[in-house]
């Protein structure tokens, strides 16, 4: 009867584990049409961005900007990395792919400092060396646009300022329903060559230079350009990062189900067959007890 006590409390357990799974499952299938719904949206805004910054960068060529400046050499150069995770967890191998991102990129650039959109990123590298900027939440809906527009002015002002010298974004890209992988993109300086392989990896043909007229001047057409254009890219970005973190975690509820669904049909066995060596003790006993009465 033990036995069977917690065969029943496990798979009652199990039931309520369950039903949890099913419930988040269903509740990230909804976010995921309303992510890839938006993303839908905003993806030619997206790629026109890229291609509208390689024109100016193509035209303009070398042009003394604040969003352009030249290295101090007698300063400390300096990297600010990006990191778009999740604000929870039960999203698989979402989080840890994506910091496994930024521990590869800290190694191939200098002094590294993180600027985490997400606690899942900043409670992981809150303990480690790599010191953070600063820390902001990640949506629970769909990323406006203003929201984006206020960590979008955070970071410029800090470039401005001088707080790093060259500046990148790590997120996950989602390739298709079933691929999703990180990916790091380096927005500041903008690097022809690096947006010219972008463009071509969307599938586009190359991007050929030309040239443009600036009005009143190159500069200022450039420094009123680039905050709309760093704004879109992680506007973008953001809604990309999640539309993929629902889509991990749908994939891993769905796979938490079907793995309690298994557990669940292998407890019913063993519950059926202690049930039924219990209910064949008891026939036994009492086919005995009556053969002995009745001698």
């Amino acid at each position: 009867m033990t036995n069977l006590r917690e065969v029943r409390l496990r798979m009652r357990a199990i039931q309520q584990t369950l039903q949890v799974t099913k419930a988040m499952n269903l509740v990230s299938t909804a976010k995921l049409r309303k992510g890839r719904r938006a993303l839908e949206d905003i993806k030619p805004y997206f790629d026109r961005i890229q291609k509208t910054v390689f024109d100016v960068i193509s035209s303009v060529g070398e042009i003394e900007s604040d969003f352009s400046r030249k290295k101090n050499p007698f300063q400390e150069y300096r990297t600010a990395i990006i990191v778009i995770s999740s604000d929870k967890g039960l999203a698989g191998s979402y989080n840890a792919n994506i910091f496994r991102q930024v521990n590869e990129l800290c190694d191939k650039v200098k002094n590294p400092e993180l600027i985490t959109i997400g606690n899942m990123a900043s409670r992981h590298f809150t303990n480690t060396p790599l010191p953070i900027l600063e820390d902001f939440p990640f949506c629970t809906q769909v990323p406006t646009l203003e929201y984006a527009e206020e960590i979008s002015s955070y970071v410029l002002s800090q470039f401005l300022w001088g707080a790093y010298d060259e500046l990148h974004i790590v997120y996950t890209h989602m390739f298709s329903s079933v691929k999703i992988a990180p990916v790091e993109l380096q927005l500041i300086p903008l690097d022809k060559d690096k947006i010219q392989s972008r463009i071509m990896g969307l599938g586009n043909i190359k991007r050929v230079d030309l040239e443009f007229e600036f009005l009143p001047s190159a500069r200022e057409v450039f420094d009123a350009l680039v905050p709309h254009l760093f704004k879109g890219m992680l506007y973008c970005c953001m809604v990309e990062a999640f539309a993929s973190e629902q889509n991990a975690r749908m994939t891993a509820m769905s796979e938490s189900s079907k793995s309690a669904e298994d557990m669940l049909a292998s407890l019913r066995i063993h519950y059926n067959r202690a049930r039924q060596a219990g209910i064949t003790n008891e026939i036994t006993e009492i086919v005995s007890g009556s053969a002995a009465l009745s001698q």
